[in-house]
């Protein structure tokens, strides 16, 4: 649970107050000389309202050299981020020719698949050179190739399920195939802090939604619920109470979780929700996005680390982007969902379907990670990311710094708070040639502003080290160690009684 000092929160709701007000103010003056000003509009609406675009244009662009940097190289431990200026007070940004090389602790390049690799990036390399960039096609016309039927087979393999489909977009894999899955008449019970491609598919379904508090212990214990005893709690009105107006029972019940939460590193806790599930007998749909690949003993994800078997999970949703260094999501399940969804899923029906090349990476991946390319390097990487979030993550919380998450997440957010330190924290870092990902209000609840670090296979034990440095460094001069930092070892116990 995240518990902000009083006085933290009171600083930043007067930061906030005070970008409003004169944020405001300049929005009248603004119209005061405009008003003789020619209009171009010649009737029509203006098509961004002042109102609609206020937080653009008065408080994201005053950092908006904090986002959307952009690089000149492989996402791998350490990138070539791209110099940019602006003459219009950050309105505008242009690039330069100049960049400069930062270690890398934004890219969700899990396991190191993303840059060249000694095994997978030949085959892609040769199956670029036999099937083109794109297919130019969707799955059911023309798009779909041996290495398609072969990545299917090979994912559904992998997590554990009968077959699987696959997409060319890990976001529209959950906004495309929820609203296939339920409709009207059905019951969508969504962990509050889902990820948007959930939300937005959950009310393009047109089903009901009800959200349970997120299944932290710490939040579920303050409010007297043993976890995950809320969504039980949920299940139970609704399953009474039936649909709006005319309480029936619902058509179906379906409740969304995430694997891990990529705005705050936690790991839900799946067990209990598969229990929970199976006594209402609602369906369980377990978003695996940053967790497959990246945590469990041979990197299958959430259900291999907590002991679920897959079986208990009605239907297995997870991208290619983070520990594969591809594109595209997947649907995993029963041959009899998949073969639903192939023949009613627009992201199936109508979308070009995933690039060939980028299939080979994902099956090449997979390959390494299971020690099918003759080598130990897959179990390897899989010890190196657990090791790498573990220490970095307990170092940061012995600097005294407000750390998110459970262990062996490779997500790990750095609680900020205060709209000023947002740019304060992240320019500080640039300056030492580290490059970290802010977050802010919308992204997350105006409060709760946050550094996100991901870590990566690929970063070595002095990567990590500087990389702590800088941000012990940048955490002084932003004020945001908010915890009593850990007492240091008497100097290693001067230096173990000077070698005895």
């Amino acid at each position: 649970m995240i518990t902000i000092p009083y006085l933290t929160a009171v600083s930043t709701y007067f930061s906030y107050g005070l970008l409003f007000a004169f944020g405001q103010l300049r929005d009248y003056s603004r119209r005061i000389f405009d008003w003789w000003s020619t209009n171009n509009l010649h009737g029509y609406a203006p098509i961004c309202l002042a109102h609609e675009d206020f937080y653009i244009r008065r408080l994201y662009h005053r950092i908006q050299d904090c986002f959307g940097r952009p690089i000149s190289s492989a996402p791998d431990a350490w990138v070539d981020v791209v110099e940019r200026f602006s003459n219009d007070n950050n309105k505008t940004l242009k690039r330069t020719t100049k960049s400069t090389r930062c270690l890398n602790l934004g890219s969700y390049n899990y396991l190191g698949f993303g840059s060249y690799d000694e095994y997978c990036t030949p085959l892609v390399i040769d199956s670029l050179k036999k099937f083109s960039p794109s297919t130019c096609s969707s799955r059911v016309d023309a798009g779909t190739t041996s290495v398609h039927a072969e990545l299917e087979e090979c994912v559904a393999k992998y997590v554990g399920k009968p077959a699987a489909i696959v997409t060319g977009m890990g976001y529209a894999t959950n906004s495309a195939i929820i609203p296939v899955l339920i409709g009207k008449g059905g019951l969508i019970i969504s962990d509050s802090l889902n990820h948007t491609s959930i939300v937005n598919g959950a009310r393009g379904s047109g089903a009901t939604i009800r959200v349970f508090q997120h299944n932290s212990k710490a939040i579920l214990m303050l409010l007297h619920f043993p976890p995950p005893a809320h969504l039980e709690r949920v299940l139970k009105e609704q399953i009474a109470e039936g649909q709006p107006r005319t309480h029936r029972p619902w058509k179906k019940i379906m409740v969304v979780v995430e694997g891990i939460y990529s705005m705050e590193g936690e790991i839900c806790q799946l067990p209990e929700i598969v229990s929970i599930c199976k006594k209402y007998k609602a369906y369980v749909y377990l978003d695996e996005a940053h967790s497959i690949g990246a945590i469990g003993k041979t990197g299958r994800g959430v259900c291999e680390l907590l002991g679920v078997d897959t079986a208990d999970v009605d239907i297995m949703m997870g991208t290619f982007t983070k520990s594969f260094g591809s594109c595209g999501g997947y649907i995993a399940g029963s041959k009899d969902l998949i073969q639903y969804l192939k023949y009613h899923c627009p992201a199936h029906l109508y979308a070009t379907s995933i690039s060939t090349p980028s299939a080979q990476q994902i099956i090449s991946a997979i390959t390494v990670i299971l020690g099918e390319d003759g080598s130990n390097r897959g179990a390897q990487k899989l010890a190196r990311i657990r090791e790498n979030s573990n220490f970095f993550r307990a170092e940061l919380q012995k600097m005294g710094f407000e750390v998110l998450g459970d262990n062996d997440s490779p997500v790990m957010p750095i609680m900020l708070y205060n709209p000023a330190k947002i740019p304060a924290f992240s320019r500080e870092c640039l300056r030492e040639n580290v490059a970290v990902v802010v977050v802010g209000f919308p992204a997350t609840p105006l409060l709760l502003a946050r550094a996100r670090i991901c870590i990566s296979a690929s970063h070595s034990r002095e990567d990590l080290i500087k990389a702590l440095q800088v941000i012990s460094k940048a955490g002084d001069l932003t004020g945001i160690k908010y915890f009593p930092a850990a007492p240091k070892k008497q100097e290693e116990v001067k230096d173990t009684i000077k070698l005895d």
